[in-house]
């Protein structure tokens, strides 16, 4: 059995979900074993802690832990219904009528799905006739076994490669990795299931989910389906119009600057934003920020005597 999931994430029973959730990130930060490679025990606390934080992160299964309904791994804790010994209870090792003063023969007379009545008890997949613990509930309907815990990640991801759907290699608990594929419109907090991939249990393996957040970029900004960037631009640039180089999220193209541009002029390169779910791209929305340069004196000397007399506040009313 698992240990305590409040003492594997060293906080107490009564810590809010931010406090859980602050101790998960903290220790997913330091256990990683993208950060320990040549340590297997800290892979093993990475998947302690966050089987813990998947358990903890989850009111339900967190309320069932506290009322001591299930245990640590989320499995459904013993009620020691009927005599003990083999073929008690739940329909025990010998399968047989025991529990319940032998059998549930009457309660399905009554027209009474056990199925629905004990699912909620232990979870999983309905089974079949004699499926579920330990070859039914004396021979009626029962519930498949417990799958094992889902395993919670949170994968860092650029801008630029959500934009363009790049996959992203990951490290999973078991040390095993795969390459993942974003889907499109994507967001920050976009969570993705991977089936099969958590922790083993007996009616198979829990899932992987594996959380999306976006990494700030130093100068392309997210607008909705679109990218915007603010381009320096000389004031020959801005006043004779020019070609430059701009960067997008796949690699520098050439951008036509028309003569007499202005700050703040903004100009669009179809295609080159986000990915929306519908597989069309968003676009780039280029600012242009004239720079002028410091303490140029001869420029000083050049525009010596010249005057704008444009009235260009006048619609500010001053």
């Amino acid at each position: 059995m698992a240990a305590d999931p409040y003492a594997t994430l060293g906080v107490s029973r009564g810590a809010s979900e931010k406090d859980i959730k602050s101790a998960y990130r903290k220790l997913a930060k330091e256990l990683h074993p993208d950060r320990n490679k040549d340590n297997p025990r800290a892979a093993e606390r990475f998947s302690d802690v966050t089987r813990a934080y998947d358990l903890l992160s989850d009111k339900d299964k967190r309320a069932q832990f506290d009322r001591g309904e299930i245990d640590a791994d989320g499995n459904p804790m013993g009620f020691g219904f009927g005599a003990g010994g083999p073929g008690a209870g739940f329909g025990g090792r010998g399968g047989g009528q025991g529990g319940f003063g032998g059998g549930f023969d009457n309660f399905d007379a009554e027209g009474i799905d056990l199925g629905d009545l004990f699912g909620g008890i232990f979870g999983g997949r309905g089974g079949g006739q004699g499926a579920g613990m330990g070859g039914g509930f004396g021979g009626g309907r029962g519930r498949a076994a417990p799958r094992g815990a889902n395993v919670q990640y949170r994968l860092g991801v650029s801008l630029a490669d959500a934009a363009t759907r790049a996959p992203q290699r990951v490290t999973l608990a078991d040390g095993k990795t795969i390459d993942l594929k974003l889907p499109a419109g994507v967001e920050d907090g976009t969570q993705m299931r991977l089936a099969g991939k958590g922790e083993p249990g007996p009616g198979g393996p829990g899932d992987a989910l594996v959380t999306i957040h976006l990494e700030p970029h130093p100068f392309f900004k997210r607008d909705g389906d679109n990218i915007r960037l603010d381009l320096p631009v000389s004031l020959d640039e801005a006043v004779n119009g020019a070609k430059v180089k701009v960067p997008t999220v796949e690699g520098a193209v050439m951008l036509t600057i028309a003569p007499g541009s202005s700050s703040g002029r903004t100009l669009r390169l179809k295609g080159k934003g986000f990915t929306r779910r519908d597989g069309t791209r968003g676009d780039q929305l280029v600012t242009l920020e004239i720079v002028l340069p410091e303490g140029d004196e001869d420029l000083a000397r050049r525009l010596e005597g010249w005057r704008d007399g444009r009235p260009l506040r006048a619609r500010l009313g001053v």
